[in-house]
């Protein structure tokens, strides 16, 4: 570390809070070199060139069902996508850490971790489609649905997992935000209820560089790791683009909370390739040459060079992975033609577990204001062209 890297108060600056050191838990280079371990290594010790390989395939996958959401949305067949681009091997080596029973709380770019668990390309799309308020069933997939209100999801999860445990379960909860949630009273307001319960959840901070358009450097003078040490519970910085590195990370910190030792903040650096959503214009906000650079960091890129230097088939995986990847991307871009408007008043249901008065009052002025568009056509044509006045009102 330079001089230059601290500012005039000593304190890091937005270069030194992103550039790779000591402190940073790196298994695999950037160049595809392997580093040992002691401590982590053990953790994925199950992790042979096949295993690896679909490691690969997982990310490769993801990266092109998110190419593909990306120009579905600019085709005007999506409302909106948060890319995540660049933080493929976050979301798949903490993902496939996870058992069947751990619960995910995610908030809106973990598409990657809706593929881990098994989440259909229509119930992906249907939120961001603009034609349902939730895209699954949480309890057939293991995963909430997405959370937009920022940093919310870490309540959830906490709160989850301090059941599980009260109900005698080993299971675990994860929580998924960026840098810029863990400025928000609800994330810090779960590590107070997590450390102080010893609650079996993970608090897994995606910081890739930027919330919206504010680098994290003015989130935070210290690694956002750190942050754990004030609330009593361990933190973690590992190297984001390095899927070995999370998933090593991600099981040592599950496997706290099921011995009941509480709950684990880790850290994942990594970046945000693309905009922030597809409203998003990064150019204005951040460099060329900032993109340059951690494109050189590239999480896919380095395990290809992993597995071509343990001798592995390179271009016959890079072949089949491809076709895999182009079917996966066929189905998404077919779903778009599954998902059907829904009826107008179904924006009643779930609102409440129970019916009351005051809903029942909206729904009754909703629907007299839906016979003013009557015209003898079919209910649901009525009432898609009404919920889309209503919605466009509503925003």
């Amino acid at each position: 570390m330079t001089p230059s890297d601290r500012d005039a108060t000593g304190l890091l600056t937005q270069r030194e809070l992103t550039r790779p050191d000591d402190d940073l838990v790196q298994l695999v280079t950037p160049t595809g070199e392997r580093h040992a371990n002691a401590e982590f290594d053990p953790w994925i010790a199950d992790i042979d060139l096949g295993a690896l390989g679909r490691l690969y395939r997982d990310m490769a996958i993801v990266r092109r069902i998110d190419a593909e959401a990306t120009a579905l949305q600019r085709q005007g067949e999506l409302g909106l996508w948060p890319p995540l681009a660049g933080q493929e091997a976050a979301q798949i080596g903490s993902g496939r850490a996870l058992r069947d029973d751990d619960f995910i709380f995610s908030s809106y770019r973990e598409h990657a971790l809706a593929w881990v668990r098994g989440v259909e390309p229509a119930e992906l799309l249907s939120v961001w489609r603009g034609t349902a308020a939730s895209g699954w069933n949480p309890f057939e997939h293991g995963m909430a649905v997405p959370q937009i209100i920022i940093g919310a999801q870490a309540l959830h999860a906490t709160g989850y997992a301090m059941g599980a445990a009260w109900e005698g379960s080993d299971a675990a909860a994860i929580a998924f935000f960026g840098d810029g949630a863990t400025s928000e009273g609800d994330v810090n307001e779960a590590f107070v209820f997590a450390a102080s319960f010893d609650a079996p959840v993970v608090f897994f901070c995606q910081n890739n560089q930027w919330a919206i358009s504010e680098p994290v450097g003015l989130q935070s003078k210290q690694h956002l790791a750190r942050r754990a040490d004030g609330f009593g519970m361990p933190g973690v910085r590992v190297d984001g683009n390095d899927v070995l590195a999370v998933l090593a990370a991600t099981r040592i910190a599950l496997d706290r909370a099921r011995r009941g030792a509480g709950p684990t903040l880790i850290e994942a650096v990594t970046y945000r390739m693309g905009p922030h959503t597809t409203a998003d214009d990064p150019k204005r906000y951040r460099t060329d040459d900032e993109l340059a650079e951690w494109r050189e960091r590239d999480p896919l890129a380095r395990v290809l060079a992993l597995l071509e230097a343990s001798g592995v088939d390179i271009a016959g995986l890079e072949r089949d992975v491809a076709a895999d990847a182009d079917r996966a991307a066929a189905e998404l871009r077919a779903a778009i033609t599954t998902i059907a408007d829904p009826e107008a008043l179904t924006v009643f249901d779930h609102v409440y577990a129970e019916p009351n008065s005051h809903l029942e009052r909206q729904r009754d002025h909703y629907t007299r204001y839906l016979s003013m568009f009557d015209d003898g056509s079919t209910q649901n044509s009525t009432g898609a062209a009404a919920s889309e006045t209503a919605e466009g009102g509503a925003r």
